[in-house]
């Protein structure tokens, strides 16, 4: 059978558990949203939200756990992602790409991910967010 998991990946942890579950996820995504709304080098990505960015946290919160292989709570909310449908009414170049991704370096980095799945992470948030890009620059 060509199809099945080799035993090694099978048993390796998803990124969800690796990040501590739930409740460091939140954080993570909690200290995302706070540096948003607090540090002047994201005005920029902060300006493509609404006033309060309560319905944002949980939206990529749910997001996030599942994507990262814990619970479908996004998906059982509102169906699939759609990612990129979902963010083309905003316009999105390489400043606002690398604004997100800097902001998740450093929410990651306070509440303490360990380097190396920082590190995997990023790579991944980085493909997305490179192609969610939706005008030049």
């Amino acid at each position: 059978m060509t199809d099945a998991i080799p035993d090694d990946e099978a048993n390796k942890p998803t990124a969800f558990e690796l990040i501590g579950g739930e409740a460091r996820l939140r954080a993570m995504v909690d200290r995302f949203y706070d540096l948003m709304d607090l540090e002047p080098e994201f005005a920029g990505l902060r300006a493509l939200h609404p006033p309060t960015l309560d319905n944002s946290r949980d939206k990529t919160f749910w997001f996030l756990c599942g994507w990262m292989g814990g619970p479908d709570h996004y998906i059982s909310r509102f169906g699939h992602p759609r990612l990129r449908a979902r963010h083309l009414p905003f316009a999105i170049g390489s400043a606002e790409r690398d604004q997100w991704l800097r902001c998740m370096a450093w929410a990651m980095e306070d509440v303490g991910i360990e380097q190396a799945l920082r590190e995997r992470l990023l790579t991944s948030f980085f493909d997305t967010a490179d192609w969610m890009r939706n005008r030049p620059g």
